[in-house]
């Protein structure tokens, strides 16, 4: 992605999800995606957000065949901490643990999940030298 950050409408995002749950696609396949999902858009829509979403710098394209296809250049994971810095600087003035906890107590997790949250509490306590509470 390019030294800017640009901001990512709701629709973009959509179509880059499909591009990292489906992988690279033509945009006839992304349209059909986003079909299924039951969004319903046109061809010439679906274009119009690739060719913004690849001049941003979160996907590029690959012109050697006879239809483009696009594949994303930046990870989900990329995006996603990015905008989530994002959202806690606007809402918790930098800080992350109150997000975490309003996420925490507002969501469901499953037990896996649960799990998986003990576990990296148990490995942050243990890099900072923390006793187990």
């Amino acid at each position: 992605m390019t030294q800017r950050q640009y901001e990512l409408g709701s629709a973009e995002l959509g179509v880059l999800k499909t591009l990292w749950d489906e992988g690279p696609a033509t945009v006839r396949e992304v349209m059909n995606r986003l079909h299924e999902q039951g969004r319903r858009v046109a061809y010439t829509t679906v274009l119009t957000f690739l060719t913004r979403l690849e001049q941003k710098g979160f996907v590029k394209s690959d012109r050697s065949g006879v239809a483009y296809v696009y594949k994303t250049r930046v990870s989900r994971e990329r995006v996603s901490n990015s905008r989530l810095k994002k959202l806690v600087n606007q809402l918790y003035d930098g800080a992350p643990g109150p997000l975490v906890l309003q996420l925490v107590r507002s969501g469901r997790l499953t037990a896996d999940e649960l799990d998986a949250l003990r576990d990296l509490i148990d490995r942050l306590d243990a890099q900072s030298g923390q006793p187990d509470s």
